[in-house]
């Protein structure tokens, strides 16, 4: 690849399983009507200047990419700044490049960085100066500018809410709007340096969007400068198939992992559509064994993962559907039947449903009697924990439905053994399951006691529908 007649410094390191590639040069004027070009790499020392801009190219391929292309714009346009290229990889085609072990951080010195899509040409000064001057004079909760690149999906403002009690980001038009918490496309984005650098994930990628989410955590905006545009030189992962066919893959890959890395398992699309990134039936569920009746996610002051409420529901839906073909009689319990008199659903912190169902009944229903995984992937067995029947949502996520058998005796439901740890796990009048009540419940309507506030009342206490509490208080108190 030839490269531009510029006098630049590339400096690489690698660290924390990055490669860092960088270079801190000037542009070196000589024949304009010259067209061979040359670079010089002789030393891999940072510049200390606190001032001027630095270019940042992280969100490109390796094997296919405009990065000599991109960097030798911006040089031309800025004399004495400086480039950092950072990959997890060396790119291809090669670039001579000196190797400088260093955390790419510690390699940024200036004031401001810009970040930019691969192939996107800076033609002027005036552009980033303008920029610069604009973000200088914007306040408040604006820590970056951004100008849309005239590209197949040039940038444009969207608003962003992620709730992370919820695990769950949230996209939502912003037409016309120029402060918003995202950039939707192509754009090209200037901040402080100091604000990249005190994200948690600065190099995460896909770079732009990882900024965007977790600048959104913070309350922080960006400001759209429709009037400042950038053009893109053309390349071939949008003109080869098998080049596009290998980026997106890899794209969709770094989605998955980054969305995991930050703790967001749903994306609620401004389109209206769910992009799910955390537990399924094909992979274990979000948080290991429940100690003390509380899942770990409770003490990082977060609720059910949205992928683990989803399976609940979805197992919850299959084991009624099941229990009313055989006709077997059952009814919400505990916490669940809690969840649907509060909420007309699950708990939105409970890792489990609890079902009660008649003993008698349990010869009804095959897959009560033996261990087995039916036709849609659910996991039926016998507790190891006691004398109950435990669903499963598959056989390696083991979110699941507990089916806890009552027999009528002298008037009161009760069962052959009670969980000592459970202190709602006591006899009642059978008069409260006849009839039977409904409610909403995961989305359908399912068997309750009739008086279900005064069921509960009765296993929890008084008022414990209007007061929510975790599982165990004694650990953790409702905030």
């Amino acid at each position: 690849m030839s490269l531009s007649r510029v006098q630049w410094i590339l400096l690489i390191a690698i660290a924390v399983n990055l490669a860092v590639m960088y270079s801190i040069s000037q542009k070196h004027h000589k024949d304009d009507h010259a067209r061979t070009r040359g670079v010089w790499f002789p030393y891999c020392n940072p510049s200390k200047s606190s001032i001027g801009t630095t270019l940042v190219l992280r969100e490109f391929e390796d094997f296919a990419n405009g990065v000599a292309d991109t960097a030798a714009s911006f040089l031309r346009a800025r004399t004495g700044d400086s480039v950092l290229v950072v990959s997890d990889k060396l790119p291809y085609p090669p670039l001579q490049l000196p190797h400088c072990q260093s955390r790419p951080e510690l390699l940024l010195t200036s004031a401001f960085v810009l970040l930019a899509p691969d192939g996107v040409q800076i033609t002027t000064a005036s552009q980033l100066e303008y920029m610069e001057q604009m973000l200088e004079n914007l306040g408040g909760r604006v820590f970056a500018v951004a100008a849309p690149v005239l590209s197949e999906h040039p940038g444009r403002c969207m608003h962003l809410k992620v709730k992370m009690r919820e695990w769950i980001a949230e996209y939502r038009e912003a037409a016309g709007a120029l402060d918003c918490e995202a950039i939707d496309g192509d754009a090209v984005v200037l901040l402080r340096t100091q604000d990249l650098l005190n994200l948690t994930h600065p190099w995460l990628r896909p770079h732009s969007l990882a900024l965007f989410l977790q600048t959104a955590m913070r309350g922080m905006h960006v400001h759209l400068l429709p009037d400042v545009t950038f053009t893109m030189a053309p390349s071939v992962l949008n003109t080869v198939p098998h080049v596009r066919f290998k980026a997106e893959a890899l794209h969709r890959e770094r989605l998955r992992k980054m969305h995991q890395k930050l703790g967001i398992h749903l994306v609620n699309g401004a389109d209206g559509r769910e992009h799910w990134y955390g537990c399924s039936k094909m992979t274990a569920r979000c948080f290991g064994t429940v100690l003390d009746d509380m899942p770990s996610y409770l003490y990082a002051g977060r609720w059910t993962p949205p992928c683990c409420m989803h399976a609940l529901r979805s197992t919850t839906r299959h084991v009624i559907a099941e229990l009313e073909a055989a006709g077997v009689r059952y009814w919400l319990e505990g916490g669940s039947l809690l969840g649907a008199a509060r909420h007309g659903d699950i708990i939105p912190w409970d890792y489990d449903v609890d079902v009660g169902i008649y003993l008698e009944d349990v010869n009804k229903h095959l897959l009560l009697q033996h261990a087995v995984e039916d036709e849609q992937g659910f996991l039926w067995e016998k507790a190891r924990e006691g004398d109950f029947y435990r669903v499963h949502y598959s056989h390696t996520n083991r979110l699941h439905v507990d089916l806890w058998p009552f027999f009528p005796h002298n008037g009161l439901m009760i069962r052959e053994s009670w969980i000592k740890s459970h202190p709602q796990d006591r006899a009642f009048p059978e008069s409260f399951l006849l009839p039977l009540g409904k409610l909403g419940f995961a989305g359908i309507q399912a068997n309750v006691p009739n008086n279900h506030r005064q069921f509960l009342e009765l296993k929890f206490g008084r008022g414990v529908i209007e007061n929510p509490q975790f599982p165990n208080p004694a650990k953790l108190r409702f905030f």
